[in-house]
């Protein structure tokens, strides 16, 4: 992790500045509560992982111009605009070691953030992408919304296969990422085999990303992730640990997780149990493994970038996979 915020310090930076600089441009014609709270949503963590990877595309396309940045905030925009939304939906008190913007400035002022930073992320992208980029970002926010409608269908649900869990995961999670190469890679130039190249990456990386993080709710340490262990369990989500687990479950363990799965209370209570459960059937190794895989045709999409001057951008996607993988948060 150390060695790619030094690879990235300078974007990150220039991000954020660009941000900062979009903001202060209309600071003064809209309302300081939306401000205020616009200050404390954007600036209070993240790792500027999508429009890091819009900006990168672009240059790995052989873009030089400036803009990219421009069009970059655009995805990290979206990005919060969904972290107000889920944490008014699930009443979330903390986001980042922090209290959460709904808990700070209330539920209207949360869901209407949310709906300013929805509506100017669009307008960033039309200026800057056009009708293609604009269709691929509304595709992929449409994609967002279904995977949550997909995930609050299923909750309860242990029938659920390894496709119905990845339906979920690009939804939520993976097609932004993929929009924010694919675009990138389009305002940089790149033909439609670079395009496409760039999408699989981030839809790989999104899906990867999505694995450790449900790794990470049952094993994470709650002082890094700011959740408590086992929290998507207690609200019934069926992850890709959990299923993959039940695949090879005598008929005993399953009926008496069926059991626990019942209400709320007893999967809290026996949170320890489903733990031990889905390490006895080898369900968190799996898992893992599935995230290498793809994390590992991830990469090799990106074969078809060749030129010398590509290599030091490479690095930087060659170790943003690696962190996706050795995360702790």
């Amino acid at each position: 992790m150390l060695e790619l915020k030094e690879l990235i310090a300078s974007e990150t930076r220039k991000i954020d500045q660009v941000m900062r600089q979009d903001l202060d441009r209309f600071s003064a014609d809209h309302d300081q509560l939306l401000m205020s709270i616009l200050d404390y949503g954007l600036f209070g963590g993240g790792k500027r992982v999508r429009p890091l990877l819009a900006v990168l595309s672009s240059k790995l396309a052989g873009c030089r111009d400036e803009r990219v940045y421009e069009l970059g905030i655009a995805f990290e925009y979206l990005h919060v605009a969904t972290l107000f939304h889920d944490d008014v939906i699930d009443n979330a008190s903390t986001r980042r070691n922090r209290s959460s913007v709904n808990e700070k400035f209330g539920i209207v002022g949360a869901i209407l953030a949310g709906d300013f930073l929805h509506a100017h992320s669009m307008a960033i992208i039309g200026r800057y992408a056009g009708t293609e980029g604009l269709s691929l970002f509304t595709s992929a926010t449409c994609g967002m919304a279904d995977g949550e409608f997909v995930q609050l269908r299923n909750i309860g649900n242990l029938a659920q296969t390894e496709d119905d869990y990845f339906k979920v995961v690009m939804g939520k999670t993976a097609l932004l990422i993929g929009a924010a190469c694919q675009i990138g890679g389009r305002f940089g130039g790149a033909d439609q085999n670079q395009a496409a190249a760039l999408s699989e990456y981030g839809l790989k990386l999104g899906c990867a990303f999505q694995i450790v993080d449900d790794l990470l709710d049952y094993t994470g340490d709650p002082s890094s992730t700011g959740k408590r262990v086992g929290n998507d369990l207690i609200e019934g989500k069926v992850t890709l640990p959990l299923i993959l687990a039940l695949k090879d479950a005598d008929k005993r363990d399953k009926s008496w997780l069926y059991e626990v799965f019942q209400n709320e209370r007893s999967r809290s209570e026996q949170t320890a149990e489903v733990i031990d459960f889905i390490s006895r059937y080898d369900g968190f190794m799996r898992a893992r493994k599935q995230a290498e895989k793809i994390i590992t045709e991830a990469l090799a999409r990106l074969d078809c970038f060749i030129r010398p001057e590509d290599n030091e951008i490479l690095v930087i996607f060659k170790a943003l996979a690696a962190y996706v993988l050795t995360r702790e948060k």
